[in-house]
């Protein structure tokens, strides 16, 4: 088997892939938080996961992949103070916070279908998981990580050794304010909510009830819901046990959720690494460098940027393909329209691998065997921490060259594994034609020719 070696962010190195049991691999991705579509930034990320967990199965891995939904606990600012997105979601449409999750959970399984990205093994939703997350609090309470404040429990960061070991954040130069909202009762600045206590929605008026929070449990602390870094180490921990090998997100998740997740779990358990590689995909900027966001009101969806234009979202699946992932994508209507002409010639030179036959008008296709020698340059490009790029370049050195039409066509459908494309011109046929003798003659000849 080739060796794989991915870039782990903890350690700050690319290491070769070693799974804990043998030929299967553990895989946790943070999933979305449905308060409104998934914009193309967020998409990206599922994106260069999906390429991972192809990576794997090309490398004869059994994958047990597990990604959450967030539908409930993501307060505004991602860290511990102010409103649910998902209540805020609600009020903006006029629905119930349930509806809304459900709403665009149900869109973002749709998109990354679209986007031919490989559903989970197992879906697992924060408000499934309330008793689990509870008493994974419980413990850690239980361990003396936790306090209480007047609007929640905490964990305190002070009380676990190297908590900054993957962000590598300087904790004494960290102000409060940085990365976390200030909050005067906090042992410390980077401490975090597990568990927050529900409070008005807004403030009493005269003769007007407070608005009550939608998404509320009872706990022994009292009515509330859970943070949101619990709710990763909760279920991670039902699916996956208490280690695993692979974790990841985006970049923005290092510096705080990420983290939290590691001295949560890692807490709790009393065992060390929880995950052991962990891997995180770069931002998708608009043009001019900055990041795509919604925080920012300038993200675009894939119905907006690409379905309303005419535009596959195959092409963004392309051009995203063309960035390594640890490198920040730009993104602009120039560069999706050059990615729409890139999918389609290289769709177009897959699809010219077959013969058209007048009477049928069907393309006819021949099958031949996969060509060993590039086979080994893709494997040592998405082996080298998913090199997605250089396989792109290796998969045109392939259509270019000598081959055989049958052993080029062979070849491409097994890159294809990983790049999923859709470039299988038999798979969309009803059913294998087998060439004919004069056929087979026809693509002789022209072979002969060039």
């Amino acid at each position: 088997m080739n060796k794989l070696f991915l870039y782990n962010t903890l350690t700050r190195k690319k290491e070769e892939f070693k799974a804990i049991k043998k030929d299967r691999a553990g895989l946790y991705t943070c999933g979305p938080t449905v308060y409104n579509y998934a914009h193309l930034g967020n998409l990206r990320s599922y994106l260069f996961e999906d390429i991972l967990k192809r990576v794997l199965f090309y490398n004869g891995y059994k994958v047990k992949h597990v990604m959450n939904i967030t539908d409930v606990g993501h307060l505004t600012g991602d860290r511990d103070m102010g409103e649910d997105k998902l209540e805020i979601g609600a009020k903006r449409e006029g629905k119930t916070a349930w509806e809304i999750a459900e709403f665009y959970t149900q869109a973002f399984k749709n998109d990354i279908k679209t986007l031919n990205i490989l559903p989970p093994d197992i879906w697992c939703k924060a408000t499934g998981h309330t008793k689990e997350q509870i008493n994974l609090i419980k413990i850690l309470e239980k361990k003396g990580y936790t306090y209480k404040t007047s609007d929640g429990i905490y964990f305190n960061t002070a009380k676990f050794k190297n908590y900054a070991k993957l962000s590598r954040l300087n904790l004494k130069t960290l102000k409060e304010g940085a990365r976390v909202e200030k909050n005067d009762e906090k042992k410390n600045a980077t401490d975090f909510a597990l568990w927050k206590f529900s409070i008005p929605l807004a403030p009493l008026v005269r003769g007007v009830k407070a608005a009550k929070r939608q998404m509320e449990w009872q706990s022994p602390w009292g009515v509330g819901f859970p943070g949101w870094h619990i709710e990763c180490s909760a279920m991670s921990l039902k699916y996956l046990g208490d280690h695993f090998d692979i974790h990841c997100g985006g970049v923005d998740h290092i510096g705080v959720h990420h983290t939290n997740e590691i001295a949560q779990t890692e807490a709790a358990t009393g065992k060390s690494p929880w995950v052991n590689y962990w891997l995180h995909g770069a931002f998708l900027n608009i043009a001019g460098g900055k990041k795509m966001a919604k925080s920012e009101d300038n993200f675009l969806t894939m119905e907006n940027a690409l379905i309303k234009k005419g535009i596959n979202p195959l092409a963004f699946r392309f051009a995203a393909l063309q960035t390594h992932y640890r490198k920040p994508m730009e993104y602009s209507e120039e560069s999706i329209k050059s990615a729409k002409n890139g999918w389609v010639h290289l769709y177009n030179q897959v699809q010219n691998l077959g013969i058209y036959d007048q009477a049928s008008g069907k393309w006819i296709y021949e099958m031949g065997n996969v060509d060993l020698l590039h086979k080994e340059k893709f494997f040592n490009a998405i082996n080298d921490d998913l090199n997605i790029p250089q396989a792109l370049a290796v998969a045109q050195e392939l259509l270019k060259s000598n081959l055989s039409q049958a052993d080029k066509l062979s070849t491409i459908i097994d890159f294809d594994k990983v790049f999923g494309l859709d470039l299988d011109p038999i798979s969309k046929m009803k059913e294998f034609v087998a060439l004919p003798d004069d056929v087979r003659k026809l693509i002789v000849a022209r072979q002969t020719a060039r």
